[in-house]
């Protein structure tokens, strides 16, 4: 019996001669090398002649031709390979640090490009190149410099996300905090059953995450396209490789609706309703939302920012005291029906899609209706608590009150905490009301001169009625607020419908910040622009698999309270990412 020999498979290897270019090397070596002639090479490897004197011809060829190549054995080539061959991808980084872009945008705008490189690598390439270090700029001093940038970087074209497994980074990855609260309360469901429209690339739900993403964000408007555009962790909150452009934007948005806008409000009050975020009083106030466009269609508002009448549209805001939701807004409010407005936010209220809504108490001030629709609102059993015009008689009859007959109300101020106010009350009548109202006298709370609160409530004490009216106090925060971080007074647009469009996102952006922070223990009374810069404004690695997508956030401060409460959605999957695992982390580095 022949004995076992475990190199024969490795002999056999050297002995065949089954591979074409191992063969004619041999061919080749024997020739030139051994001094074979071309009748002996043919005869040993099984060629014709004719086939060993092309093969000599070519090799000579090849020779000549490429002086030092190699044309049988390729070797291996160690150390790290040559990321840019051209030099590209080096030009690519110089033009954008002289757009004084950092290392962080750099690469969020390389990644959307589909240039994979690391952040180690730019900061290599700024060095050599002879840039020094930008300075600490917050996020404004950010926006403000890349709103000056007059070229446009070109950004890859929006699509869906096809979910292969790559790896990418983000600026405004903090955003993605949001979806699972999105999930969570069912306001996915509530766009996929709106009136809103698709479009041909973009679907309806991607379409209004794709609007909701900037407001989050804190965009100033949607004209600085620069870098939001390009940040891929922002257009995976939307399902997609990246948000879409301006142009898309403004096409969009002028096919939408003042009945579209309605109908989502509802659907969203129905959310809020659902999970215990409305009471049974609303606060309702105007602002002015100032129009900057070269055509003025507008009539003049009174804005208390800039002290001055100015062309401007008219919004009514609804907001709950207790929660700060905002469930309703309309920014079509004309002077020849502002009176009315409070009419029509109470027939939203008893719509045939929100009955048995629990709305007890309406809190505004002087200027939201008239007298008359005042008797209208008590005809329909709801409780009104508002504002009287002063008058002189009103002035000298306060003054005439004595001391000892007002009463001390505590009573809680916008910054969280409280101070002390005098009230006295009495029975009145007014021209233009039907019945006697409750006239509570208020001073002390900071004004130059009193306030006189009238109401249709004779049951609550007179302290629950001086609190329910402070509390509107808090609306006016929440509407400058509004203004300030969502950027309702940067409207250029002479459409009034693409301006209801935008208030309506704001009011979904916004309540989207409150019921984040009601999980976020401690900053639940934080403004949205707070709860933005601690926790929702971060940096992030994000890594997409077969079964999850991983955000691996940058280490700051209140990360660890960000993570132990993004804990809470352990298996969020959504229908727009696939379905994969969403997991939130730190990162490893910072």
């Amino acid at each position: 019996m022949e004995k076992y020999n475990p190199n024969n498979k490795h002999i056999e290897y050297f002995a065949g001669m089954n591979n074409y270019n191992h063969k004619r090397f041999l061919a080749l070596r024997s020739y030139y090398f051994e001094g074979m002639s071309a009748h002996d090479v043919a005869n040993k490897y099984g060629y014709t002649l004719s086939t060993v004197y092309s093969l000599a011809r070519d090799f000579k060829k090849a020779m000549y031709e490429n002086p030092g190549s190699e044309p049988f054995f390729l070797a291996e080539q160690l150390g790290r390979k040559e990321l840019d061959i051209d030099g590209s991808i080096t030009l690519k980084i110089v033009a954008l640090r002289k757009k004084y872009f950092s290392v962080p945008d750099i690469k969020s705008i390389l990644d959307a490009h589909d240039i994979n490189i690391s952040e180690r690598y730019i900061y290599t390439v700024l060095q050599k190149e002879g840039f020094a270090r930008l300075p600490r700029r917050d996020s404004t001093h950010r926006s403000e410099s890349y709103s000056q940038i007059p070229e446009v970087i070109p950004a890859s074209k929006s699509e869906r996300l096809e979910f292969l497994p790559e790896t990418f980074n983000s600026q405004l990855a903090g955003i993605l905090c949001f979806l699972p609260y999105i999930k969570k309360y069912g306001i996915d469901k509530a766009i996929d059953s709106s009136m809103y429209p698709g479009t041909k690339v973009v679907n309806k739900l991607s379409s209004i995450l794709s609007f909701i993403a900037i407001k989050l964000s804190n965009v100033r408007r949607y004209s600085v396209d620069d870098t939001w555009c390009m940040d891929r962790g922002m257009g995976l909150f939307a399902g997609l490789n990246v948000l879409p452009k301006t142009a898309w934007y403004n096409s969009y948005s002028s096919a939408i609706t003042k009945e579209m806008n309605i109908d989502f409000l509802k659907k969203l009050y129905s959310i809020w309703k659902k999970n215990d975020l409305v009471s049974d009083t609303v606060n309702i106030d105007f602002t002015t939302i100032p129009y900057w466009g070269d055509d003025d269609p507008f009539e003049n508002n009174w804005s208390g920012k800039r002290n001055k009448a100015l062309a401007s549209m008219l919004a009514i805001l609804a907001q709950d005291p207790e929660s700060g939701i905002i469930c309703y807004g309309d920014t079509t409010i004309k002077h020849e029906n502002q009176d009315d407005a409070i009419l029509e936010f109470l027939d939203f209220y008893r719509s045939e899609k929100t009955t048995n809504v629990p709305l007890k108490y309406l809190i505004f001030d002087c200027k939201v209706t008239t007298y008359k629709n005042l008797s209208e609102l008590n005809k329909k059993e709801i409780k009104f608590i508002t504002i009287r015009r002063r008058g002189s008689n009103l002035v000298k009859r306060i003054e005439s009150i004595p001391a000892n007959e007002w009463q001390q109300v505590k009573v809680k101020r916008a910054n969280g905490k409280s101070r002390n106010v005098k009230a006295y009350e009495e029975i009145v009548t007014i021209d233009g009301y039907e019945g006697e109202l409750r006239q509570i006298y208020i001073t002390g709370n900071g004004k130059i001169k009193p306030a006189i609160i009238i109401t249709n409530e004779f049951d609550l004490p007179l302290k629950d009625i001086v609190r329910k009216y402070s509390r509107r106090w808090l609306l006016e925060k929440g509407i400058s607020e509004q203004i300030e971080f969502f950027h309702l007074n940067r409207n250029c647009s002479g459409m009034v419908i693409k301006v209801d469009f935008d208030l309506t996102m704001s009011i979904l952006a916004h309540n989207i910040y409150r019921i984040f922070s009601l999980d976020l223990s401690g900053y639940s009374h934080c403004e949205d622009k707070t709860i933005f810069e601690k926790f929702i404004s971060n940096a992030a690695e994000i890594e997409i698999t077969e079964t999850s997508i991983e955000v691996r956030l940058k280490r700051k401060r209140n990360l660890p309270l960000l993570l132990e409460n993004m804990n809470e959605f352990k298996d969020v999957r959504l229908s727009w990412l696939d379905r994969l695992n969403l997991i939130f982390s730190a990162s490893t580095t910072t």
